[in-house]
């Protein structure tokens, strides 16, 4: 433990300095230097809106229609593509776990977390309490965001990111979490982690996005923050009983195949909802998002194939959920060819980092660290060699485009997300660990969370 410590307390000076440069850009901004070209949220079509915005019914339906995608993403999705990979005793304690997130988290984004994440900007680094309770959050637009859409519609869109970002980092405490220990840290990680850094790269006024970061749908907010807090997580919770010596095998890979496909579903919505608008760069960021993920499927089979003589379902099913992350925050910003270069980048990264799990030591159960943070964060820097001003005007171009210090820009966002939310959590595990306790006792684990947590079967 001492060595991690020691680790993550080398890591804060470089932190220090990225938040001093950070500063430094937005006093140059505030004193009245250009500023630098940063995504927006919402697509060209509707950034050029009028003053006088006026809803669109064709934008404001995609969006809709995105946040039903999304949330399907979630429970089903990830509930099953989870539940599939863990042990027949586990499988409803992992599907309840993604299942009460969509619960716990749609009431604190409506109550705070909202406002924390997308209010009035406060010194760069967290939004207001203005519209907690939605106070201020209406159905007429808000030109800052969503100028062709009701403002409640962008709200409810951002709320379904805001609840798989922390359903994921269960698949790195798979089967040893107690469920009073998980709601807590959830409620605690959305509030204090997740909430900050979707001001600091997404909301009007924060530093990251003022350093002129591109995230279009993600990559820093959502894949590489949970990696890092999967990464802490394994940490701390350590290793499962028997991890190592017993044959830990999914107990129903046919269910983690139908999750998968239906993440691969409903990520079209995650991503090309995220142009907030029913036009030409919702169309692109679908193109390359299905492009990635078929690109990336194909690579880690054809590698795992090479490494283990077969190819597998399982890791096929992986390598598509990996390259679904890598575009992810590229999505709005680059074209069909660089998507198949991204999906093969991340099928053959994700698939070696899941390997190399087991050399390092740490348990990570369902590969958060390897699929979500690994492939978020080479996403994050292939945004800043692929990214064409050409598909997004509101972008920027990257490395190959002319542009090298985009690839900077990306590297110092991913710098800034991995220590954020891997010191975070850590913390917040520690805390929650001496209030009641992180993991089931061994005579539970053994017995499994569904008899123990809920005093129920999976299966008769």
């Amino acid at each position: 433990m001492n060595r991690y410590l020691r680790i993550v307390t080398s890591m804060l000076p470089v932190l220090a300095c990225a938040i001093l440069v950070g500063t430094t850009g937005l006093y140059a901004q505030d004193a009245g230097a250009p500023a630098p070209a940063v995504p927006v949220v919402a697509a060209p079509e509707a950034a050029a809106a009028p003053a006088a915005s006026k809803i669109d019914t064709g934008d404001t339906t995609w969006v809709l229609v995105s946040t039903a995608m999304v949330l399907a993403m979630t429970a089903p999705g990830l509930a099953l593509f989870y539940g599939g990979m863990v042990r027949s005793k586990n499988a409803l304690g992992t599907i309840m776990q993604s299942f009460v997130i969509l619960c716990l988290i749609s009431i604190q984004w409506v109550l705070w977390g909202y406002s924390l994440a997308f209010g009035p900007d406060k010194g760069h680094l967290i939004g207001g309490l203005e519209w907690v309770g939605l106070n201020g959050v209406g159905l007429e637009p808000n030109a800052d965001y969503a100028a062709t859409i009701p403002h409640q519609a962008f709200m409810i869109f951002q709320m379904m990111f805001a609840v798989i970002t922390p359903a994921l980092i269960t698949g790195a405490v798979a089967e040893r979490m107690k469920f009073s220990a998980f709601l807590v840290f959830t409620l605690l990680w959305a509030t204090f982690i997740y909430d900050p850094l979707a001001h600091w790269v997404w909301a009007v006024g924060g530093w990251v996005r003022n350093l002129g970061a591109l995230d279009f749908a993600g990559g820093t907010v959502v894949h590489i923050s949970s990696g890092a807090a999967a990464l802490a997580c394994a940490i701390v919770l350590k290793k499962r009983l028997g991890y190592g010596r017993e044959h830990m095998v999914p107990h129903n890979l046919p269910m983690t195949v139908l999750g998968a496909s239906l993440l691969w579903f409903g990520w079209f919505g995650f991503n090309s909802g995220s142009a907030v608008a029913s036009g030409a760069l919702a169309v692109s960021a679908f193109v390359v998002t299905n492009t990635a993920a078929a690109a990336a499927a194909l690579a880690w089979m054809v590698v795992e194939w090479m490494y283990r003589g077969k190819p597998t379902v399982l890791g096929a099913a992986s390598g598509a959920v990996a390259g679904l992350v890598a575009i992810t925050p590229a999505s709005g910003f680059v074209g069909p060819v660089a998507s198949i270069a991204i999906g093969l980048g991340a099928g053959v990264l994700c698939y070696l980092a899941v390997l190399w799990k087991s050399k390092l030591g740490y348990d990570d159960a369902l590969d958060v660290v390897g699929i979500h943070g690994v492939g978020g964060i080479w996403g994050a820097l292939a945004t800043g060699l692929f990214a064409s001003k050409a598909i997004n005007a509101a972008g920027a171009d990257g490395l190959f485009y002319g542009n090298p210090a985009q690839l900077g820009i990306q590297a110092m966002a991913v710098l800034i997300s991995v220590v954020f939310a891997f010191v975070g959590t850590f913390v917040i595990l520690k805390l929650v660990d001496g209030m009641i306790g992180l993991r089931v006792s061994e005579e539970d684990e053994r017995k499994g969370l569904d008899l123990s947590q809920h005093d129920e079967r999976a299966y008769s």
